[in-house]
């Protein structure tokens, strides 16, 4: 039991790498990063850890040159000074090239330095901000990973103490240069391995007594409203609670079925899963497992050593072989043959056990996601963070927020910085789990983040009032949840293959702005934008809307570059910052120029989990972009051996030329005929033609004037036949200012003769700016000059 599969593990660095003496030991892993060990009794740890599985990386240039009872260490990108004796500050230091000042960055042993943050292990509780632990990329150039007090895993992949005392860091000098510090960070670490397709989807969760009936009308209703999910999570009321004899304790944890609740839960699990829905279910594992539990027999006995006749409980130590192999075999895989997917391990009681310095996290997370694997299937755990290495076992609960705006502010700048240690599948309680307030335009803003964040789960408590099905809330705000959720599932194409490009090029989905524009400062400060993938730029609205305006403000930066915005079709001229308004309807989420995005309209019931015989194609003009749609059987872990179909398409830009090309590879895994449309965002209406296997075909075109939008649909093909679609005149559009003010203006509550004067003020023979003077000059209602002037300074 607990094979490990999934990772190779090569704990042992080389030799040649390595400088030693009787108590130091420094192994270079690049040229950028080093292992520095110190021990008084000379005896040094190859094997694994919690943390770090593999310490053997390429040969690195270096010299050594000897200084007294230290030495200097020199490769291209570091110099290390080491004075000998015990670590200080005084006797250990490094300076790597690339740092953010002008005299490079300087690491003293002991010092944090200017860390840009990780993660945190849960938010539970915390409405607003929360301190981060680090990560590995900071402002100085340099950071430290301080692995001396990690478990190390035996050649049977249990954990042991290790023996004595000692210091054993890494030291990441990588300077600005933040994607190949987190490359190889995960190739120490081990890769973050790829989602089953479904997590991709939206996830429906609650803390509520449902029951049968009522779930299966739940869902029903979700079915006709034709609002998609692909997983549903039940919380802990799934067991027997408040049934539970008072002399067995609480009923906090539990492992047999509500019988009250779910009469049959196999016929139950069935007919969710016919439904296109995967089920977690809720796990508090503190108490072990007692008495009452239908499990409690099975596991005595395999145990063997319980006094049954008393009903003495069975204590949970997961620091026991023996326990939790039995703990997997008579409590959990039932359950899992009966149809449970993946468990929600919902761990709150700390991070100590009988055995010094075993974080139970991290073996709930750690085993959990090895059994889940036992069968072939691609795992999937959903738990808490605990601590660096945990991006292995995704994917993370991030606990109990209060719903508030302050909480909904913090979330997309939490959910960035958790790349800075690797952490790249946060789930979030969309909308917030309890206390707070009702606000319905938070609600809204809170599931548009959702789209747009790594996993979209709606939650909150059993309080009455705090639903969130979208037909609970005012028909303008349940509408647009309803598209958002929708959209989520068509972009799933897309985020699939981000989801490859996570485990293949070890880039998470989200990333800080200053991952890709290191050198501008302004990237720092834009704490709540990101990009998503390689297309989209995301500043999520996270305030509320302007009185009288009827839109939220949103502070963006935009790089260098052209861009398109991906709701309202405006283009944009970048190497700016500026406000950003939109109403209920959309967020900023802008389309770099040459981007291309795969999408769908299969996207209810099972459709969600296969790769679809309809697609929809994004392609935003201006420039040359190119794609690699990835896709694969969506569900085990034959991705591992490349057992994958790879399509590229491409944009020339200047010819106006889109080719999707050739799918290849095993082509069994798709559909062998698909129909396309392409639509060409962001430019003016123009000729097309169409070619398949070189031959013209007949094809409808479409072009939508108010979104600057040529959709072209092309006949169904073969997959494996290549698509050219040429623009007779490619061209980015013109904005239509004149409409879209009027739009704004329309819809704003200010007096009539105000939107009056601002029109005829947009009808004048001036300059933008001079446009911009005369509506500041006029003094109108608070933010109708920043709405107005978006659109008016949108292309520069």
């Amino acid at each position: 039991m607990f094979e490990n599969n999934l990772w190779t593990m090569e704990p042992v660095g080389r030799p040649e790498n390595t400088i030693q003496g009787d108590k130091y030991r420094f192994t270079l892993l690049t040229p950028c990063l080093i292992r520095m060990e110190y021990r008084e009794d000379g005896k040094f740890e190859d094997r694994p850890t919690q943390v770090v599985w593999n310490r053997k990386f390429n040969p690195v240039d270096f010299r050594v040159e000897k200084k007294g009872e230290g030495f200097e260490l020199f490769t291209d990108r570091m110099h290390v000074t080491y004075a000998g004796g015990p670590f200080t500050k005084n006797s250990l230091n490094l300076n790597a090239v690339g740092g953010q000042n002008a005299y490079g960055a300087v690491w003293y042993y002991g010092e944090k330095g200017d860390n840009l943050g990780g993660t945190a292990r849960t938010l539970d509780e915390v409405d607003g901000e929360c301190p981060l632990q680090e990560g590995i990329m900071s402002r100085s150039g340099c950071s430290q990973i301080d692995d001396s007090h990690s478990l190390v895993l035996d050649e049977n992949g249990w954990t042991q103490v290790r023996t004595g005392d000692g210091v054993d860091i890494y030291v990441f000098a990588y300077g600005n240069d933040y994607k190949e510090a987190l490359n190889d960070f995960y190739r120490l670490t081990g890769k973050t391995p790829m989602l089953p397709r479904y997590a991709l989807g939206n996830w429906w969760s609650r803390y509520y007594a449902y029951t049968e009936d009522s779930y299966k009308a739940l869902v029903t209703r979700f079915e006709k409203e034709k609002i998609p999910f692909s997983v549903g999570v039940l919380d802990m009321d799934w067991h027997l609670v408040e049934e539970v004899d008072p002399k067995y304790g609480s009923g906090w944890t539990g492992y047999t079925w509500n019988k009250k609740y779910y009469p049959d839960p196999e016929r139950f699990m069935n007919w969710l899963h016919d439904h296109g829905m995967k089920i977690s279910v809720n796990l508090h594992p503190a108490g072990g497992i007692r008495a009452f539990e239908e499990a409690y027999p099975a596991m005595a006995k395999e145990l063997g050593d319980v006094d049954t006749e008393h009903e003495a409980p069975i204590d949970f130590d997961i620091t026991s072989r023996k326990f939790l192999e039995a703990y997997f075999k008579c409590v959990l895989h039932p359950e899992e043959n009966k149809g449970v997917d993946f468990w929600w391990i919902d761990w709150q009681q700390g991070n100590i056990t009988k055995v010094p310095g075993l974080d139970p996290l991290w073996m709930l997370n750690h085993y959990h996601y090895l059994d889940n694997a036992r069968d072939g299937k691609r795992p999937l755990t959903f738990s808490r963070y605990a601590g660096p290495g945990s991006h292995r076992y995704p994917v993370g609960f991030s606990g109990d927020s209060i719903v508030t705006w302050e909480s909904l502010n913090f979330q997309p700048y939490f959910t960035s910085t958790a790349s800075n240690i690797g952490y790249g599948w946060w789930s979030h309680d969309i909308g917030g789990h309890m206390l707070g307030y009702r606000d319905n335009e938070l609600a809204l803003r809170w599931v548009q983040l959702g789209v747009f964040s790594p996993i979209n789960r709606l939650h909150s408590s059993k309080n009455e009032f705090m639903g969130k099905e979208p037909w609970q809330f005012p028909m303008e705000i349940g509408e647009v949840m309803k598209e958002f959720l929708r959209l989520r599932h068509q972009m799933l194409p897309y985020l699939y293959t981000m989801n490859y490009r996570a485990y293949k090029e070890n880039t998470p989905l989200i990333l800080p702005m200053y991952y890709t524009y290191p050198a501008e400062q302004v990237a720092y400060t834009v704490k709540n934008e990101y990009e998503y993938g390689t297309a989209f730029i995301v500043a999520p609205v996270t305030e509320k809307s302007v009185q009288g305006v009827g839109r939220a403000r949103t502070h963006v930066w935009l790089p260098e570059g052209t861009y398109i915005d991906f709701f309202t079709g405006l283009v944009y001229s970048g190497d700016r910052e500026m406000d950003m308004y939109r109403d209920l309807h959309s967020i900023p989420v802008l389309a770099k120029a040459g981007a291309i995005v795969p999408m769908t309209e299969e996207i209810f019931g099972q459709e969600a989990a296969r790769n679809p015989e309809t697609m929809t194609i994004h392609v935003y003009g201006g420039a040359d972009g190119s794609f690699q749609l990835y896709e694969d059987d969506n569900e085990s872990n034959a991705y591992l051996k490349d057992e994958c179909v790879l399509t590229d398409m491409d944009l020339k830009w200047s010819t106006g030329r889109f080719a999707i090309h050739k799918a290849a590879g095993r082509l069994e895994l798709i559909p062998q005929k698909r129909t396309w449309t392409v639509e060409f965002w962001g430019v003016k209406d123009t000729e097309v033609t169409v070619e398949v296997e070189g031959t013209g075909v007949e094809a409808s075109k479409k072009y939508d004037e108010a979104l600057g939008c040529l959709a072209v649909s092309v006949p169904e093909t073969a997959a494996t036949s290549e698509i050219i679609i040429t623009l007779g005149a490619p061209e980015l559009r013109e904005n239509d200012v004149k409409t879209q003010v009027f739009n704004l203006l329309n819809q704003a509550e200010i007096p009539y003769m105000e939107k009056v004067a601002i029109m005829e003020i947009l009808d004048k023979k001036i300059s933008n700016a001079a446009k911009l003077t005369q509506l500041t000059a006029m003094h109108p209602e608070e933010g109708i000059v920043g709405a107005v002037g978006e659109i008016l300074t949108a292309i520069e």
